[in-house]
């Protein structure tokens, strides 16, 4: 199931998105570097639509989105590393897709972890470029996925 997120979920989507993070391998110190970033904090689900997906009454994963211009960015999108590969990230992503087309975006707009980026492939985004991360030199694949339904 996959409902609105409640301010109330801040901690536990925090929690999700270090797990998630650390699935890759990444070193403590680059964790550690992008706190800020893996943070969702209460006030960003109160002001951007945030949607968890629920097992039960287990938060598996989530999404964030905001607003570029006339176009969606993600940003957040996570799934606990159990869950990861059993279709909840696919049908987070299509949610998101569905709630960015409602709302009359064109696109959905994506920063991936690299790790990543084939996911976001295999659900018909393409890759446009690169953005600058941390720490010094890393970069993000930068990848767009039109929101209008095939």
């Amino acid at each position: 199931m996959i409902r609105r997120a409640g301010a109330a979920d801040a901690a536990a989507l925090t929690a999700i998105a270090h797990a998630a993070k650390r699935h890759w391998g990444y070193p403590e110190a680059w964790i550690a570097l992008w706190e800020r970033d893996l943070t969702v904090s209460p006030e960003l689900i109160e002001r951007y639509p945030v949607h968890v997906a629920v097992d039960g009454d287990v938060l598996v994963g989530f999404y964030a989105l905001t607003f570029a211009g006339a176009d969606c960015e993600l940003e957040h999108f996570w799934v606990m590393p159990a869950r990861m590969g059993g279709g909840v990230g696919r049908t987070l992503f299509e949610h998101a897709i569905e709630r960015c087309h409602a709302i009359g975006a064109g696109r959905l707009w994506i920063s991936a972890d690299p790790n990543a980026e084939g996911f976001y492939q295999r659900l018909g985004a393409r890759r446009v470029g690169e953005v600058p991360s941390t720490p010094a030199g890393r970069t993000l694949p930068r990848l767009e996925r039109l929101t209008t339904p095939r």
